[in-house]
């Protein structure tokens, strides 16, 4: 029999709503007063979102963020700067102890990303996981070189034509999975790079041009334009697909909705985004 997974698409919001949105969820599932929820989500304005681990001062050239008119958020989950501009954004959390969800993290990556791979499809992509097979790739994956995310495919992170298409980061608490992830629509890899602190413009060009080799954007190889709410479409078909699910609409309650607002608050605060 198909289960019945919640679906909530709240649209284009800041960072600090975005962020705040997948926590509370997390906490709602957590608590058990709602079933697993998948959430899409785009942002206003665009926005660079850092990892939690990652140094803010010394990776982000804060003022050009600012110059750009850039949002700027830390995430949860750990991994490098995405710049959120054109793209749709997922969100899956799903108790840890769920049947259909392996224990490692690897694994549970593979089984959520399968939505993504049927999304991808049903775009008309040939895409397929990403594995590192020799030991020398595995250990390229525990020594990112830059902060940028993107820049070499995780684990079973999806690629079309040699190339990640789509980057997503998972963290595990309160008995709970969270991953959420970038769909590029389009990316602008000048901007990008700005952002970044690099020690000279040698080395930028250098990590620019791996990134292009490495990544790539759905309007970048697709022969005709793919807007927000076909890939909308498309991703909502391959989780239902992927996972074997099906959706009912999420309606928070009053109190639901206050929680977010406290969270939001968290997620402007600089003791949270400047912490590292």
């Amino acid at each position: 029999m198909t289960e019945s997974w919640n679906f909530i698409n709240t649209g284009s919001n800041d960072p600090y709503f975005n962020m705040a949105m997948d926590e509370a969820l997390l906490n709602f599932v957590s608590r058990g007063e709602i079933d697993p929820v998948i959430r899409f989500y785009t942002w206003n304005p665009a926005t660079l979102s850092v990892g939690y681990f990652q140094r803010l001062t010394k990776e982000i050239d804060i003022e050009k963020v600012q110059e750009k008119g850039y949002g700027l958020v830390r995430r949860q989950t750990g991994g490098r700067g995405v710049l959120h501009d054109k793209e749709l954004t997922y969100s899956v959390i799903v108790p840890e102890s769920h049947p259909e969800m392996p224990s490692t993290v690897t694994e549970a990556y593979r089984v959520i990303s399968e939505g993504l791979l049927e999304g991808f499809q049903a775009l008309g992509f040939e895409a397929s996981f990403s594995i590192p097979r020799s030991k020398e790739e595995r250990e390229k994956l525990k020594q990112p070189r830059s902060a940028v995310c993107f820049d070499v495919p995780s684990w079973y992170e999806l690629v079309v034509e040699g190339r990640k298409i789509a980057g997503s980061a998972q963290i595990r608490q309160k008995g709970v999975i969270l991953q959420h992830g970038s769909l590029l629509q389009d990316v602008d890899i000048d901007d990008l790079f700005d952002m970044f602190i690099f020690k000279n413009e040698r080395l930028k060009d250098k990590m620019k041009q791996s990134f292009l080799e490495k990544a790539v954007a759905i309007n970048d190889i697709s022969d005709r334009h793919i807007t927000i709410p076909e890939m909308e479409e498309a991703f909502e078909i391959g989780f239902k697909k992927g996972l074997n699910i099906d959706f009912k609409p999420l309606n928070l309650t009053h109190k639901q909705q206050e929680e977010v607002n406290v969270l939001i608050e968290k997620y402007k605060a600089d003791e949270w985004n400047y912490r590292k």
